[in-house]
């Protein structure tokens, strides 16, 4: 069963307003949060979404290793198999696949939303 969602910054949730409303929507669903960039800093809007933050080399690993990945589903409180991962780098894609994630390859915001409606079984807006 899929309960957390973990999102790359620059290149998904930079990607308009749509992207960043389901995660506040995954979160008031009771799904576990977290942000994973290799940026050293974030808007403090766009930080307050979630409920971990990972920026930069905090882990003493960065994207794409899939060390990343499963130590931010530990913070979560998750396995990564839990764990849906949104990144627009296929690098990160990859990395968050073989830490075990479900991983949704942003593209086009709208076809984003609609994956972790599905995968995270959202209601829509």
């Amino acid at each position: 069963m899929l309960r957390g969602l973990i999102m790359d910054y620059g290149g998904v949730l930079t990607d308009g307003p749509r992207v960043v409303d389901v995660v506040r929507r995954a979160r008031a669903a009771g799904c576990p949060t977290a942000l994973v960039s290799d940026a050293h800093a974030v808007p403090d809007a766009c930080a307050a979404l979630f409920d971990v933050l990972v920026l930069g080399p905090v882990l003493g690993v960065r994207k794409p290793d899939p060390e990343v990945f499963r130590r931010t589903a530990g913070l979560l409180g998750l396995d990564p198999a839990e764990c849906v991962v949104v990144d627009d780098l296929p690098g990160n894609v990859r990395g968050a696949r073989a830490a075990g994630a479900v991983v949704v390859r942003h593209v086009d915001p709208a076809v984003t939303v609609s994956e972790i409606e599905a995968l995270l079984d959202l209601p829509g807006p």
